[in-house]
């Protein structure tokens, strides 16, 4: 299975690492050439991007060793889990909703993708059709009625 998410990672990784590898040492490089380091701001400000990049690079690892391990075999047919699709009632307002659960890396609420980690998300986690859940958000509690899903699974 294709997963867009590792492709996302990967590229990232790609882009930083030639940064670090390449473009950055170029930099230090010619702000080493321009003398007096301690008042350099040109090497101030690499060094700095070359710190940020070199952590970026490490959560990325590991965000990348995470989301590799994801057992699709393990994720629910007939409940609301990562990669899942639901059509919500909003109890209390009378209108429906679609949402995505995907990991956060890809949570886009104006795309109607919310994260596993949500308070939506997870108050919808391990739901099924029929099932309803009361979300404890920012605005409120909300009652959410699950209407009709379709999981990983019916995607693939």
């Amino acid at each position: 299975m294709s997963n867009p998410l590792l492709k996302k990672l990967e590229d990232e990784i790609r882009v930083l690492e030639r940064e670090l590898n390449h473009e950055l040492p170029a930099e230090l490089k010619k702000a080493v050439a321009h003398g007096d380091l301690s008042e350099n701001a040109e090497y101030t400000a690499a060094r700095e991007r070359q710190d940020y990049v070199r952590a970026r690079l490490g959560q990325l690892a590991k965000r990348l060793s995470d989301v590799s391990l994801i057992n699709y075999n393990n994720i629910p047919r007939d409940r609301v889990s990562f990669g899942s699709k639901v059509l919500l009632l909003d109890v209390d307002q009378g209108i429906e909703i679609e949402y995505q659960i995907v990991v956060s890396e890809e949570a886009d609420v104006s795309q109607g993708k919310i994260s596993t980690s949500s308070p939506v998300g997870r108050g919808l986690l391990g739901k099924q059709v029929g099932d309803t859940a009361t979300v404890q958000t920012p605005s409120g509690k909300k009652e959410f009625e699950v209407l009709k899903l379709s999981t990983i699974h019916d995607t693939v």
